[in-house]
């Protein structure tokens, strides 16, 4: 449907935008309209084209054919500052931060302030960098390097540097992904308020509860063309899920839930500490289990799971692995107990944007593949067909690049990864980040999978909803510290957050 003019309610018009990759179309002639002062939710599977549409409207990619019409008027954004200078910001998926520098600097990144004399006003953007900060109820020091934050800190850090520029339009990629209920919440009351001012946003997530909370209108992209844009009053989320998938039998997303493992304990943990941010933690997980790690962002989960992997030094404590203790010092020697980390920060220490499918999968388990000094790329070449074939990753080929990917094809090339190192114990941080409705029920489908072969599986999730659905015990941490252990009818919402708070009736 082409667009012959742009209402004056509109202040963006998509029209008939068309973008491909290496011969493959990702948008096929895509339109639809964002109406002045709302706030537009934008949903689709892993590889439905919405990445590359919000990268086509801030500048980052060019579109190969079609028109953006803002305030009525045709125009090119061929640069991330173009898009600045219209009044466009977006607060990415993947972190766009630079790990040496202190969060005010990152904050003001691009858009420095500076004194009469040119030099920077680190003073000023120190202060206005608090108050952002404070608005969004994140107790993140502005002085500290961004390396040392965690990933919901770097999401509350991207959203900041967004606002900072006072845009008129404002694209927000996944900005809910690695945040606590809580955070989200502070989260939607600072949109309304953009709104109320007449900020217009396009909301992309994969949380249909979320759609429908904070959007006015939700549009549905699959396969890289429009499917629908609806008035969220008028529709469900299995309406939405149903336009998404494109199938009407889209069933409960979570498999039955495996019985409590009666199995041998294959990771003792024994009062570990580490740097003050790990105090006296002990847990255990069996054989063949999936157990949950609940609590609020800085609670120590993400550490835990480091200290264990040998990423992270330990002060002291035990480690035993099937009944025996295992000194890990660093992370082969996790890998060499057959232990494997699906970190959450897929971007920073996880794929390789630069490298192919084959070379990001056989990376950790490369030895295998080789024939004396060189590669057996015929063996590896069929072992990456089984992954792509397991996990559905959508690529055109297994040479592309993964920065061409969907973050949720991504993300099964980095699960992929660590099951090819033939893993016993297996922990996944955040493991559906940034993925689909669809994608998740497979994922969950494979861990389901996975235990009931034997391997152990530690999920960390600040989705409550993930946790209760998947895991047969679950591990509370409050300030480092376990708050408590959760079995049975007790994995609920209400006392996860009370062992994460520490207060009574925290959810109502």
């Amino acid at each position: 449907m082409a667009l012959s003019q742009t209402a004056a309610a509109d202040i963006l018009s998509i029209d008939g935008v068309t973008k491909s990759f290496s011969g493959v179309k990702v948008l096929d002639g895509v339109s639809f309209s964002i109406r002045r002062g709302e706030i537009m939710g934008l949903i689709g599977e892993n590889g439905a084209g919405k990445s590359t549409l919000i990268k086509i409207i801030s500048g980052i990619y060019q579109l190969n054919s079609g028109r953006l019409i803002l305030d009525g008027g045709e125009v090119s954004v061929p640069d991330y500052i173009t898009a600045k200078s219209l009044g466009i910001a977006i607060v990415p998926q993947e972190f766009n931060l630079i790990n040496s520098l202190a969060v005010f600097e990152n904050i003001f990144l691009g858009n420095e302030i500076r004194l009469k004399s040119g030099l920077l006003d680190k003073q000023k953007m120190r202060e206005l960098s608090a108050r952002q900060l404070e608005e969004l109820k994140m107790p993140i020091g502005v002085n500290q390097l961004v390396a040392n934050l965690s990933v919901a800190e770097k999401q509350m850090v991207e959203i900041s540097k967004a606002l900072m520029l006072r845009a008129r339009f404002l694209i927000m990629d996944e900005p809910t992904t690695t945040l606590t209920r809580r955070e989200v919440d502070t989260l939607f009351v600072l949109m309304r308020n953009l709104k109320a001012q007449g900020v217009t946003m396009l909301f992309v997530s994969h949380k249909l509860n979320e759609i429908k909370e904070i959007c006015d209108r939700v549009t549905v992209l699959r396969d890289g063309r429009l499917i629908s844009v609806d008035e969220v009053a008028g529709v469900n989320e299995e309406d939405i899920a149903r336009k998404m998938v494109g199938r009407t039998d889209f069933t409960r997303i979570f498999p039955a839930k495996l019985p409590r493992s009666e199995g041998t304990e294959v990771l003792e943990i024994e009062d570990l500490s580490s740097g003050g941010l790990l105090n006296g933690v002990s847990f255990t997980l069996r054989k063949g289990e999936v157990l949950g790690f609940a609590g609020l962002v800085g609670s120590g989960r993400t550490e835990t799971a480091e200290a264990v992997m040998g990423l992270r030094a330990v002060q002291s404590g035990v480690i035993k692995i099937n009944g025996k203790a295992a000194p890990i010092k660093k992370a082969s020697d996790a890998l060499r107990h057959k232990l494997a980390y699906l970190s959450e920060d897929r971007q920073g220490k996880g794929i390789i944007q630069g490298f192919n499918l084959p070379q990001n999968i056989t990376l950790i388990s490369l030895k295998g593949y080789l024939k004396g000094f060189l590669i057996d790329k015929r063996a590896e070449t069929r072992k990456t067909a089984e992954y792509v074939k397991t996990f559905k990753i959508m690529a055109a080929s297994q040479k592309m690049h993964l920065r061409y990917l969907s973050g949720g094809n991504q993300q099964k090339v980095y699960l992929s990864r660590w099951l090819d190192t033939s893993p016993e114990i297996l922990i996944l941080d955040e493991p559906t980040r940034g993925i689909d409705i669809s994608a998740k029920h497979e994922i969950y489908e494979f861990i389901h999978e996975l235990a009931e072969s034997g391997i152990s599986c530690l999920v960390i999730s600040s989705e409550l909803e993930e946790i209760i659905g998947l895991c047969s015990r679950v591990y509370v941490m409050r300030e480092g510290k376990m708050a408590g252990c959760l079995e049975g009818s007790h994995i609920n919402e209400e006392e996860i957050m009370f062992h994460a708070t520490g207060i009574k009736g925290s959810i109502q």
